[in-house]
């Protein structure tokens, strides 16, 4: 399993985390497709946008491995604005490829792709996400 080196672990001051330390030794869980409801806390939305808006600094337009990316948080979006960048599609493989739909993130995450969108300050967990 790829580990993304630079990659956020979680939204800063929360506990919404963006990355796993270590492959699960059973499988990859699965990536499904989340249903979004109108109600979800604010708490939710802002980590889809923070974890939109990382993966974007990270990746851009690029296809990118799933990696030690969290399954549940890609589930949030999976679907929607990042896609499976590769046919078949493995969605319990952690070397399955996805890239995000620009146009459909654009669209949900306006703030995230704003000219003058406002810089999340990323901690520094690169000591937390050492090898294991």
């Amino acid at each position: 399993m790829i580990k993304h080196r630079g990659f956020p672990g979680r939204l800063p001051s929360t506990d919404f985390q963006f990355v796993i330390r270590r492959a699960n030794k059973k499988g990859a869980t699965k990536i499904i497709k989340r249903e979004r409801y109108k109600d979800r806390a604010p708490a939710d939305r802002r980590a889809d946008a923070g974890f939109m808006a990382a993966l974007w600094n990270h990746f851009g337009e690029e296809p990118f491995e799933r990696g030690n990316l969290d399954a549940a948080r890609i589930s949030w979006l999976f679907g929607r604005e990042v896609v499976p960048a590769e046919d078949p599609f493995d969605p319990c493989d952690y070397e399955a490829l996805l890239r995000i739909d620009v146009a459909k993130a654009e669209i949900a995450f306006p703030e995230v792709f704003a000219k003058d969108a406002e810089q999340i300050e990323w901690e520094d967990e690169d000591d937390a996400w050492e090898d294991d």
